[in-house]
């Protein structure tokens, strides 16, 4: 996919591997639009890609751990532009941000499959009709190798909180997604397929974990700027990647079964319509 002129969405932009990709994008020619919570740093970004001679970015301010900021930021995105090519959902947090106990959302689900998940299977979901109106165009859930399967009787982790556990569950949560919404969207032009960038990137997340990176966000970036615009995944959708190779998910993101009752739970904690 050529990059000049096409509108991007990416969460999670103005730091870690999300900064890195946004920027790559803008000098291809996209018109980036930004995703974060610290305007300072959104600032800082957008002069670095004009004065490498990128288009100026749009930024859009929203907390994902709310559900209505989530949709305000939907809002704003579709009442700004029309068309998305990309929507890349990259926002995230990790299993130790703000301490190792266990934390909700302002809506009251577990802080991990809120921000990591929910939110983008909201911003997806609402984003769906430009993006449609756009194709051929992509959709990239940048999830993780650290997978963990869903108990659904205590999806909110009530129980035996473990931050690790949270953090893994919110992204098999994202691969699910991945491959029902691919089902969803088979023959309609947008494409979604999920990834593992790199293992520990040096992210403020990473380093957040106590843990010392061992990849660079140059590395993760590489992985996710593929799936946005290689020509040899223009096809492909539903698939799980391990940096640049196509990788096996936890089994439990290829049961059907578990995957409605996901779909079934997301629709309902969202507000969305059943589909």
């Amino acid at each position: 996919m050529r990059m000049a002129g096409k509108t991007v969405l990416i969460t999670g932009s103005t730091d870690g591997v999300g900064r890195y990709v946004a920027a790559q994008l803008a000098a291809a020619g996209a018109n980036v639009l930004l995703h974060g919570r610290d305007k300072a740093r959104a600032e800082t970004l957008s002069e670095e890609i004009k004065r490498a001679g990128g288009p100026e970015p749009a930024f859009y301010q929203a907390d994902l751990s709310s559900l209505a900021d989530t949709r305000k930021l939907a809002d704003a995105v579709l009442a700004d532009h029309g068309r998305i090519d990309v929507f890349v959902s990259n926002a995230g947090i990790g299993s130790q941000n703000d301490g190792p106990g266990r934390q909700t959302s302002a809506d009251g689900y577990e802080l991990r499959f809120a921000v990591n998940y929910l939110a983008g299977f909201l911003l997806a979901h609402r984003l769906l009709p430009l993006l449609k109106a756009s194709a051929p165009s992509r959709i990239v859930n940048v999830a993780s190798l650290g997978q963990h399967p869903i108990d659904f009787d205590d999806v909110m982790i009530t129980r035996g909180y473990n931050g690790s556990r949270a953090y893994a569950q919110s992204k098999l949560a994202q691969i699910m997604f991945t491959i029902d919404l691919a089902e969803q969207l088979r023959g309609s032009g947008v494409t979604v397929n999920s990834l593992h960038p790199a293992t520990y990137m040096n992210t403020t997340m990473v380093r957040a974990g106590g843990v010392t990176p061992i990849s660079t966000v140059e590395q993760g970036g590489a992985a996710i700027l593929r799936l946005v615009t290689g020509e040899d995944v223009a096809g492909k959708s539903g698939l799980f990647f391990n940096g640049m190779q196509e990788a096996k998910a936890n089994p439990q993101a290829y049961d059907a079964a578990a995957r409605q009752r996901l779909r079934t739970l997301s629709l309902e904690l969202t507000g969305l319509p059943a589909t």
